[in-house]
């Protein structure tokens, strides 16, 4: 029977998120879009439970759904910032609807986007009028004037006018930035991003420059605090001061953090603050004939500084989530960050745990996602080869036979649940 949002998995190997050790000869059922049943396989089926459409993954590695926790889903630096300039807007937004599949593909069923998706595109995908992951949204991006999301130059232009949309919002006084965060709440915000540091695309500061200060990232968790339900607050901060000042203000995660320090870890692990290292974005240099010519020299050097200290935060075991910058660096292969992170030093097993629990955590939806656990929103992810033995094997979305999204099949490349009876158990 194919009941909407049910479905058996057997004869798998389930990698459950958790950190434990994998399962052979499991069996992981859902029923109306939530796990029942996460064990060793079982001799007696409950009636209700034998009636569903069973599949046999052929000793295949389930997975949780994973996360992206730094997505830009509008943009592309792949495609040319001319180009950007240049589509209109119906084209970008189904640009966009195809960036989501796609990101959905590679076996993310969950997303945090940090600026450029408004709440159209959330409310799209929860009524099912666009296919991809379930999205958490900043909607905007607060920086003071001359900071990272002010794009302004110094001839006075601002190119990205032209792509309509309001992603930036520039801040400078602390009756600014409150306004910000109030206009972003109002937007359907469900975090506020902040930048208490340039970047490496501004392209009139520079990545260890101040931004947003401690005191204002101070004003903005005592705003959100005055609001029902959590918000949380994403700070871009790539120089060690502006890491700093981001965690002794009260974020819950720093973005990129490329310089962090050891008295930025210190804190970090004292807060419990979560880094999210971009490390697809971080160690990759475009091309220099898609950028301008200060985007591609500061990446450069920012990248060999990320490679040397990024990789000491993760040895040190401050609290990771999976976070891309898709938009920064190509959609679609979100999860080459588990290679990157175990490059820099994490087992496979704790770069997993990055991309599905600690991810959950940071999202503050750990209670319905991130691990294959009874009660849980049935989000999976199947794959023919051991991500244990070689992490980089999830990097190729083609790897990815099987998606789950809340119990219904998304993707399913190798017909493992609509081939027909070879594919079928009892």
């Amino acid at each position: 029977m194919n009941e909407p949002g049910s479905i058996r998995l057997v004869n798998a190997r389930v990698i459950d998120g958790t950190g434990a050790a994998p399962l052979t000869d499991a069996e992981v059922v859902a029923v109306d879009g939530r796990l029942v049943h996460v064990g060793t396989r079982r001799e007696h089926v409950p009636d209700e439970q034998r009636s569903l459409r069973t599949v046999d993954v052929g000793g295949r590695t389930v997975l949780p759904g994973f996360f992206d926790c730094h997505v830009h889903a509008a943009l592309s630096l792949e495609e040319g910032l001319v180009a950007q300039f240049a589509d209109a807007g119906s084209y970008t937004t189904l640009k966009t609807a195809r960036r989501l599949r796609d990101t959905l593909a590679a076996g993310v069923t969950t997303i945090r986007d940090l600026g450029g998706l408004d709440h159209g595109f959330k409310r799209a995908l929860e009524d099912g009028l666009l296919t991809g992951p379930r999205v958490k949204l900043a909607v905007g991006v607060i920086s003071p004037t001359g900071g990272h999301v002010d794009s302004v130059l110094p001839n006075g232009q601002s190119p990205r006018a032209q792509l309509g949309g309001r992603m930036a919002y520039v801040a400078d006084t602390d009756e600014q930035v409150l306004t910000a965060v109030r206009e972003l709440v109002r937007s359907g915000a469900d975090v506020i991003k902040v930048c208490t540091t340039g970047g490496v695309s501004s392209p009139t500061d520079q990545p260890d420059d101040l931004g947003v200060t401690e005191d204002q990232v101070a004003l903005i968790r005592a705003e959100l605090d005055r609001h029902s339900g959590r918000r949380r607050i994403a700070a871009h901060a790539q120089g060690a001061a502006g890491i700093l000042a981001a965690v002794r203000g009260g974020v819950d995660s720093v973005e990129h953090g490329y310089a962090i320090s050891d008295e930025c870890i210190e804190l970090m692990l004292e807060k419990g603050t979560f880094l999210v290292p971009t490390l697809s974005s971080a160690l990759r240099v475009p091309d220099p004939k898609l950028v301008p010519p200060y985007l591609y020299e500061k990446k450069v050097r920012w990248s060999e500084i990320a490679r040397e200290h990024v990789s000491k935060a993760l040895r040190a075991g401050v609290n990771v989530a999976l976070g891309t910058d898709a938009g920064v660096c190509p959609h679609g292969r979100n999860l080459l960050e588990l290679a990157h992170m175990v490059e820099l030093g994490m087992t496979p097993g704790d770069a997993i745990v990055a991309g599905t629990r600690h991810s959950a955590r940071l999202l503050g939806v750990d209670d319905e996602l991130g691990t294959l656990e009874v009660g849980k929103i049935a989000d999976l992810v199947v794959v023919a080869p051991d991500p244990l033995a070689d992490i980089s094997v999830l990097a190729d979305p083609d790897t990815v036979e099987l998606v789950v999204k809340a119990g219904e099949v998304v993707k399913d490349t190798a017909e493992l649940a609509t081939g027909g009876p070879d594919n079928v158990a009892a």
